[in-house]
């Protein structure tokens, strides 16, 4: 094959390619996507009402934008508040001065931390927020 007629099937499905992005591009065949209605009550997570930081908008009025092309609430992932989750957990009472917190599971904790007890009421780990607390006892 030369390359005057490799140049002439390159012109020519060059010409194709431009017929065919002109139709599909014509607003007979544009399709109108169907605004949303926004949902009157949205819950920031399914265990907690409200927001529970000050910079944290409402959850109906902060996934808008570019960024969220799927704006229906009731299709999107709504994931349980870690914080309800963590005040769920019951307080572990130790015997000692001192806890150890390491996550729990192994490769999937965190570093092991030493949490001091002396002060009364509840010490929660700074990476996990699991709450430990020193046993009561007499003196």
């Amino acid at each position: 094959m030369s390359a005057t007629m490799l140049s002439r099937r390159l012109v020519h499905r060059a010409s194709q390619l431009k017929v065919l992005s002109r139709s599909s591009s014509s607003s007979a065949n544009a399709v109108t996507p169907i605004p949303a209605s926004p949902s009157p009550v949205a819950n920031q997570a399914p265990n907690y009402p409200t927001t529970w930081s000050t910079n944290q908008r409402p959850r109906a009025v902060a996934q808008s934008g570019p960024r969220f092309e799927q704006t229906i609430l009731e299709l999107q992932p709504n994931p349980l508040s870690a914080m309800e989750m963590v005040n769920n957990e019951p307080i572990r009472v130790v015997h000692g001065r001192k806890a150890v917190c390491d996550g729990g599971g192994g490769p999937l904790g965190h570093p092991k931390i030493f949490i001091n007890l002396d002060k009364p009421g509840a010490r929660p780990c700074g990476y996990c927020g699991l709450r430990f607390e020193q046993a009561p006892h007499d003196h």
